[in-house]
């Protein structure tokens, strides 16, 4: 876990006001025995997490494609190819949607708008230096050329829930 005490009271907010501002069929389905509070929820997404994560045209229409997920500070993290159409899609329109579901046991919806960490034109993210470390760690540092090659993106979320059949059963019991 690498979120802070404000981080977590940041995401249990942003979950609470989700569940609230959601309509009445998704609160009979997410309800408070089949979710998980901030500090759970950052407990199972450990390591790389597969997302559907869906982009918009500039038709407006929409495409989804499989992305390496990192919850970091209580925020989904994902890299592509700077030469991918997703990276085009959110280069002209910074709004996402992201799944990562397990099975039945585990949903995690989010929207928001993504930033980009890496541009290769501009200042990186304050805190770039340390997400590159922990990408480094993760895939190996000569995996990519991390500049030229890959660009990574935070999702900024406005809207997040999670849907957990049985707690217990992630190993939160």
């Amino acid at each position: 876990m690498r979120e802070t005490p404000d981080e977590l009271h940041r995401l249990q907010a942003l979950l609470d006001t989700s569940l609230s501002r959601s309509t009445a069929h998704l609160r009979s389905i997410v309800n408070d025995e089949r979710t998980l509070t901030a500090e759970q929820l950052t407990r199972v997404l450990t390591g790389m997490c597969t997302l559907a994560l869906s982009t918009v045209t500039a038709k407006g229409e929409p495409r989804i494609s499989g992305a390496d997920g990192h919850f970091l500070h209580g925020m989904w993290h994902f890299g592509t190819a700077r030469t991918a159409a997703k990276a085009r899609h959110l280069a002209a329109r910074p709004a996402a949607s992201a799944a990562h579901m397990r099975g039945e046991e585990l949903g995690v919806f989010t929207h928001g708008t993504v930033e980009v960490l890496n541009p290769q034109d501009g200042e990186p993210a304050a805190d770039w230096p340390e997400l590159l470390a922990y990408f480094q760690d993760f895939y190996g540092r000569d995996t990519f050329d991390w500049d030229n090659d890959v660009v990574y993106y935070r999702l900024r979320p406005h809207w997040m829930t999670v849907f957990a059949a049985d707690p217990a059963a992630l190993g939160l019991g």
